[in-house]
């Protein structure tokens, strides 16, 4: 048998030492005896308290160059989605020309404020970051901006960066993340990958509702104005002109979409970064939505519902070619959004496979959009090799 460059595996063993034997033993078979150069692993909330003999394991029997993992509510692998129950998904990538960088990043407090540590010494452009943080004590967004920034500054295109945020826990302390022997329950871990490519799609899964419109009063992540209305008033025209079908869903979460390249005239699906409305002012007016919008920006309502966020993922995915892939899937999709199991993954195999995959349910999902790096909700967002 031909060794693979790719290869992944999933293990539903409740101990951690036989889901590790059973994963590495396939990727191993699959290799043909040859080492890995990339393993990254995910591991159910089972595992939390065995992650430091888990990681150890799968790297003495793998030998990667580098590996990564974290610990999430619900797994990924091949076709399947394990949202119940112990689950082990593990994925292997042969890279020999691939420049791999490991990074360990973290957040230390400086007299002008917080600050993030453990960048990597690096004597070139990186082209793609895999990254895996914990959501309570790593400021992704922050982490992100910071990246696009300094790409605008230097006037180059930003690495390229997809990834989520670890699941497992509720509270601060209770994930887990890997780089190579070193397991850690805060910061965030990632792999600079250089050398081969990795094209990413990003399935925010809403479709926009009503008509754009600019902002023309506001401040952070209050809109007072839009096109010279206030802000509610626009909500309550979009919902008048709308079906009875789309007022249901902007009942049941309305969202707001910011045009990520005003140079266009006409905005599609695909065009926004997708953020929450979170409430309402009557008495101003305003809303207040999931990020700062500035007063100038275009905008447009959405909804998201099971149909559109199938659909999205699917034309993404149409006439796109790989050897495989890595999902960081929302924890809030899956079972409970879609209504049948194995959404994600499934229609990664049916457009794409049978391909090796292997992925997480996330806390926030990292993925490009419009050329720029953002933590999303509610998305798909997959690194394809």
């Amino acid at each position: 048998m031909t060794p693979s460059r790719f290869a992944a595996a999933l293990s539903e063993h409740p101990v951690a030492s036989h889901a590790v034997g059973e994963t590495a033993g396939e990727i191993m078979e699959r290799f043909g005896g040859d080492e890995p150069d990339l393993v990254v692993c995910f591991a159910s909330p089972h595992f939390v308290g065995a992650m430091e003999d888990l990681a150890f394991a799968l790297g003495n029997l793998l030998e990667p160059r580098v590996m990564l993992g974290a610990t999430a509510v619900a797994v990924a692998g091949g076709p399947r989605e394990v949202e119940d129950g112990p689950a082990l998904s593990v994925f292997a990538a042969s890279l020999p020309d691939a420049r791999l960088t490991p990074a360990a990043f973290g957040v230390e407090q400086t007299a002008d404020g917080a600050a993030i540590t453990g960048w990597p010494d690096l004597d070139h452009i990186p082209s793609n970051l895999l990254l895996l943080a914990d959501p309570f004590s790593f400021p992704v967004d922050g982490f992100l901006r910071r990246l696009n920034d300094d790409a605008v500054g230097d006037r180059v295109a930003p690495v390229q960066v997809i990834g989520g945020a670890a699941s497992a826990a509720r509270g601060p302390g209770g994930n887990r993340l890997v780089l190579d022997s070193r397991v850690t329950s805060a910061g965030a871990v990632g792999a600079f990958v250089d050398g081969v490519e990795v094209r990413t799609v990003v399935s925010q899964g809403c479709r926009p509702v009503g008509q754009p419109y600019v902002v023309t009063r506001g401040e952070g992540n209050r809109i007072e104005e839009l096109a010279g209305r206030a802000a509610i008033e626009r909500v309550q025209d979009t919902a008048s002109e709308a079906s009875e079908e789309d007022r249901s869903l902007m009942r049941a979460g309305l969202h707001l979409g910011v045009v990520v390249d005003e140079h266009q005239t006409d905005f599609l699906r695909g065009d926004f970064l997708v953020r929450n409305v979170l409430g309402g002012d009557p008495g101003t007016g305003a809303i207040v939505v999931g990020d700062d919008v500035s007063v100038g920006q275009t905008v447009q309502f959405q909804v998201r519902d099971a149909a559109a966020a199938d659909e999205d993922l699917r034309e993404l995915l149409s006439g796109v070619e790989a050897d495989a892939a890595l999902l960081f899937t929302c924890n809030g999709r899956g079972r409970r959004f879609f209504g049948v199991p194995d959404h994600d993954a499934g229609v990664l195999d049916q457009l794409l496979g049978p391909l090796p995959v292997a992925g997480a349910f996330c806390a926030g999902e990292v993925g490009p959009v419009g050329g720029q790096n953002f933590l999303h909700g509610f998305t798909a967002s997959v690194a394809l090799f």
